[in-house]
């Protein structure tokens, strides 16, 4: 898995991690640009605020359930599973695609 952390200004003085899992980028990398570019733009805003509204950030249900989404764009979504580990938090992104190509609906 890729790692990229970031320190946040947290009371606790807690650490993110950022992972990403192989189907992750291997579907990342078959997107086109300006899909990359809004992931790397949801990922900032998220980082800052995960509550912000439009990253409709919402649990799922079912086959994915366990996993979380955030909007990408108005049809791409990012799934992540988020954890705690002591004092770092560790989210771990595993697909990114379109809705229909996730859920196939």
């Amino acid at each position: 898995m890729r790692i990229w952390t970031k320190k946040l200004k947290m009371k606790d003085e807690s650490t993110l991690l950022i992972k990403y899992s192989k189907l992750f980028n291997k579907q990342r990398k078959a997107v086109p640009i300006d899909i990359k570019i809004a992931f790397k733009e949801a990922r900032e805003l998220f980082l800052y605020n995960p509550i912000h509204s439009s990253l409709r950030d919402h649990s799922l249900k079912e086959k994915f359930r366990g996993y979380r989404s955030i909007d990408i764009t108005g049809n791409y979504r990012a799934l992540y599973k988020r954890k705690r580990e002591g004092k770092q938090e560790v989210i771990t992104f595993y697909m990114i695609g379109t809705h229909e190509e996730l859920y196939g609906k």
